[in-house]
């Protein structure tokens, strides 16, 4: 592997600093911007969405993990440790995004209608003293009373209440995190439900949603220690004739209720882009959550990496100034190879596509689009792809003291040799 030593790296930088101040791009003013941006890396990568509950319930919900490769996460102490590994590798400062079903019970068993704070203290605690913040998920998915892939759309009174009582708690969890680490926790709503084959009714179910969704929203919780989100979805297996919480629903009920929206990158059609919905949804939202994932056939939920579809994401939040209205998370999981580097991967891409987003002269290409000079604009595009984008990069990785280029994998190699090829 090569080695970049620190002052090849310097010269280098001050080489593509001139490449793109000669188009107007200010390099240091988009890298103390870049600094700013935390990006919430999510914990069901660490285990393959096991969680820490002691069951033997089945995923469910249209979820599966494939692979096995060796070194999953058994415990909460082993997943904080491999985050610490994974953040070691990653420039800036950053957030980590919890699901109900990551906390520590300590051999009890704690439904999902009793989680409280308190089963998510040492969470806390350590995000607290690394200075990171934390996102929040209810788990609605591998449970006896989800079985069936029904949970707040449920006919049974019973078993929609036990659901509704779960997403209480959460909020209280997300603000209990928020009050704790000084920074609002994002709490996000998901649900499985849906039919396999088309209903006849598809008019009940959803009203039932919207009940349940207004009686867990019911109690106002302060913004400044929680935001609430709700996720759509196109379809899932088990689910592929109809869900219940479709985007046009979700749509509607976070403009009416204000709530933020989550956009999923793998939850839409194969040709459809989240990048083209976030400046159509914050017309009439204030913030909205996205969940970049890959979805190489359809919500497949590959790790990420930078290609267009990720550039154009990072673009449509860069050129319309909407850093402090879009909070970023990630969203996938395999299986298939080291999951720490997958962190590290899928987290390393969503900045440097941040990256390439500022580093665009946005003041020029917006000159030419509005006199039309369509041509100009093409051209301009183009030619700063090519642009000394991984110099930049790079100075900013040793600039924070985070190993450069691929320096990252050895670092992982050798934690796989020493911790998690121990963990049987």
């Amino acid at each position: 592997m090569m080695r970049k030593n620190g002052k090849y790296v310097e010269r280098a930088f001050g080489v593509a600093s001139e490449s793109y101040r000669e188009i107007g791009v200010n390099v240091e003013h988009a890298l103390e911007r870049l600094a700013t941006i935390p990006i919430s890396l999510h914990c069901w990568q660490g285990d393959d969405v096991r969680g820490f509950e002691n069951t033997d319930s089945e995923l469910g919900g249209g979820l599966a993990v494939t692979g096995n490769y060796p070194g999953r996460a058994r415990t909460p102490d082993e997943m904080r440790a491999d985050f610490e590994k994974a953040l070691s590798l990653i420039p800036g400062q950053h957030r980590i995004n919890l699901h109900a079903c990551y906390g520590e019970f300590n051999g009890h068993r704690v439904d999902r209608d009793e989680v409280s704070s308190e089963h998510f203290q040492n969470w806390i605690d350590w995000a607290k003293a690394r200075r990171l913040g934390m996102d929040f998920n209810p788990t609605f998915f591998a449970h006896p009373r989800a079985a069936d892939g029904l949970t707040l759309t449920h006919r049974d009174d019973g078993i929609r209440k036990f659901w509704i009582e779960h997403g209480i708690r959460c909020r209280e969890i997300g603000a209990a995190i928020g009050k704790a680490l000084g920074t609002p926790c994002l709490t996000n709503l998901w649900i499985p439900d849906g039919s396999k084959e088309a209903p006849v009714d598809r008019k009940t179910p959803r009203e039932r949603l919207a009940a349940s969704l207004d009686a867990i929203f019911k109690k106002r919780i302060s913004s400044k220690l929680n935001l609430d989100a709700v996720e759509p979805k196109l379809f899932g297996i088990g689910s592929e004739s109809y869900v219940v919480g479709s985007h046009e629903f979700y749509l509607g009920y976070a403009i009416t209720r204000r709530k933020l929206l989550c956009l999923d990158a793998g939850h839409y059609h194969p040709t459809e882009s989240i990048a083209d919905k976030i400046t159509a949804v914050l017309q009439y939202l204030p913030e909205i959550l996205l969940h970049v994932s890959r979805g190489v056939r359809w919500d497949s939920d590959h790790v990420v990496i930078l290609t267009d579809d990720l550039r154009a994401i990072a673009g449509e939040i860069v050129t319309n100034g909407y850093l402090g209205r879009v909070h970023i998370g990630l969203d996938y999981f395999d299986a298939t190879i080291n999951r720490v580097a997958a962190w590290v991967i899928g987290t390393r891409c969503m900045i440097k596509a941040l990256l390439l987003a500022l580093l665009e002269p946005v003041d020029i290409l917006r000159k030419l689009e509005a006199e039309a000079d369509y041509t100009s604009r093409l051209a301009l595009l183009e030619e700063i792809k090519t642009l000394p984008f991984g110099a930049v990069w790079d100075f900013y990785c040793l600039r924070a003291g985070i190993p450069v280029g691929e320096a990252w994998l050895p670092e992982i190699k050798r934690y796989e040799r020493d911790v998690l090829s121990r963990r049987g």
